[in-house]
């Protein structure tokens, strides 16, 4: 936990203001995941679309770069989400050992 946001926590008793602000960070956490899986689906849904329904070279090409960049959004953003909700169970899980 070196380098992370939640690094001033260590080793000292939350209070339950802090608690529910963890409460609210995993909680905006998981509602940015879902935007970023929304954001995925929308371009490759876009790029599906545009082959279907073009007949010019370079709407294909538009269309060819809304596929993978759909998938390379939905990876960042579960990737992120993973790496930032374990951040958050450590602090957590420091907080709960500190309060027994």
């Amino acid at each position: 936990m070196e380098n992370s946001p939640y690094k001033k926590f260590d080793n000292e008793n939350l209070i339950l203001r802090d608690e529910l602000a963890i409460d609210r960070t995993l909680l905006a956490n998981e509602r940015t995941l879902l935007s970023y899986l929304r954001s995925g689906v929308v371009l490759l849904i876009a790029g599906v679309s545009i082959f279907h329904f073009s007949q010019e070279n370079w709407f294909w090409a538009v269309g060819f770069a809304c596929i993978p960049t759909g998938i390379i959004t939905a990876v960042f953003g579960t990737v992120r989400y993973w790496r930032m909700n374990k951040l958050i169970k450590v602090v957590r899980s420091q907080s709960k050992e500190v309060n027994k």
